[in-house]
C-alpha cells in the first residue's frame, strides 16, 4: 500500500477542527504571507439589487470546502492521471476576511483592495470568496501595477451598468469599472443570458470597449476549445465567477438565479483550458447566498470548483 500519509498524525475528518478554506493553514499576519495561493473572504453584499445574503458566502464556502480537504496526499484525478494540490509541491493559506464596515461601501471596498494588494505583494495568487459581485471592483483595482490583464467573466449577467441612480459600485457595475482600466486589455463575458441587469446600450458599450459576449447556448454550440480560441493566448487572466452562471438546478443559493445555466464540467473544462492557455493571476467567486441554499449544494459546488481550478492553475505553472 502506498504511503499516502494517513498512517501518521491526526485523522482530521472534514467535520473536525477550524473551517479555513480546504483546512489549509490560517495566516493572520498579512505581512507574513508565504504561499502560492492565498484565499481571502470578502463578506460584503451591500451592492445587491434584490436578495441579499452573499455576505455569508465566504463562511459557507469555507465550511463546504472541508469536504475536499485532501489530507496529506493531494487530490489524484484518474482522468488526467495527475495528483493536484500535492502539499509537497504547492502551498495554500487562508488569510481570513477583509474587514467590512456596515453600510460603508467605499471603506469596505478599500479594505478588500488592501487585502488583495497584500497577497500580490507576497507573490501569491489571490483567490477571493464573495460577497456580491461588486467585490470584483476592488480586486481589479489592486492589479493596477501588475501589468496588463484580460478579464474572463463566467456569469449569467453582463454587469456592465455605468451608473444607475448614482450607483457606480454595485453588483451590476463591476465589468464596466474593469473595462475602464487602462491595464485591462479586454473582457471575455461567458454565460450571459435571458433577462439581464444591463440594457441593450450596455451590450453596445461592452463590445465597443473590448468585450466578447457569449451565452451558454452559444458556448455549447461552439464547444470549449472554440471558446478558448476566442480568448487571447499567452497573457495574464483575471477570472471572476458568479455562481449564478450555473443553472439554479445545481446552484439555487444565489440572489439572482437564472435558468439555462452551465453545468459543473463545462466551467471546469473551460478554466482548466484557460490555465494552460495563459497565466491565471487572480480569481474571485461571488454571489453564493447560503440562506437560499437549503441542501448546501451551491456552497459545495463553489468549493469544489475552486479547489479543482486552483489545482489546475498551479499544475499548469509547473508542468
Amino acid at each position: 500500500m502506498a504511503n499516502h500519509g494517513y498512517e501518521g498524525g491526526r485523522l482530521n475528518l472534514p467535520f473536525v477542527g477550524i473551517c479555513t478554506f480546504g483546512k489549509y493553514p490560517y495566516v493572520s499576519d498579512w505581512d507574513a504571507i508565504d504561499a502560492d495561493v492565498a484565499v481571502m473572504g470578502a463578506p460584503f453584499d451591500f451592492g445587491t439589487q434584490w436578495r441579499s445574503g452573499a455576505r455569508m458566502g465566504p463562511r459557507a464556502i469555507r465550511e463546504a470546502s472541508t469536504l475536499f480537504s485532501f489530507g496529506h496526499a493531494g487530490a489524484y484525478d484518474h482522468e488526467d492521471d495527475v495528483t493536484y494540490l500535492d502539499p509537497a509541491e504547492v502551498t495554500i493559506v487562508d488569510i481570513g476576511d477583509a474587514d467590512i464596515v456596515h453600510t460603508d461601501t467605499v471603506q469596505s471596498h478599500a479594505n478588500i483592495e488592501f487585502g488583495v494588494r497584500k497577497i500580490l505583494a507576497a507573490g501569491a495568487i489571490p483567490v477571493v470568496l464573495g460577497g456580491d459581485h461588486s467585490v470584483n471592483i476592488p480586486c481589479i483595482n489592486a492589479f493596477d501595477d501588475q501589468g496588463p490583464i484580460h478579464v474572463v467573466q463566467i456569469d449569467a449577467h453582463l454587469d456592465f451598468v455605468d451608473e444607475r441612480h448614482g450607483v457606480r459600485f454595485g453588483h451590476g457595475n463591476p465589468m464596466r469599472r474593469a473595462a475602464e482600466k487602462n491595464y485591462v486589455t479586454g473582457l471575455s463575458q461567458i454565460g450571459i443570458r435571458n433577462v439581464s441587469s444591463t440594457a441593450k446600450d450596455g451590450y453596445v458599450d461592452a463590445r465597443n470597449m473590448g468585450s466578447d459576449i457569449q451565452s451558454v447556448r452559444q458556448f455549447r454550440a461552439m464547444g470549449v476549445d472554440a471558446m478558448l480560441d476566442r480568448i487571447p493566448a499567452g497573457v495574464q487572466y483575471y477570472v471572476t465567477v458568479d455562481i449564478d452562471a450555473f443553472d439554479p438546478s445545481i446552484a439555487p443559493g444565489t440572489g439572482t438565479p437564472s435558468h439555462g445555466g452551465f453545468i459543473y464540467y463545462e466551467v471546469l473544462e473551460l478554466l482548466a483550458g484557460l490555465a494552460k492557455r495563459g497565466n491565471i493571476v487572480g480569481l474571485d467567486l461571488v454571489e453564493v447566498a447560503p440562506d437560499y441554499d437549503h441542501s448546501g449544494s451551491t456552497s459545495t459546488l463553489a468549493a469544489q470548483l475552486l479547489m479543482n481550478v486552483i489545482g489546475r492553475i498551479l499544475h499548469a505553472r509547473t508542468s
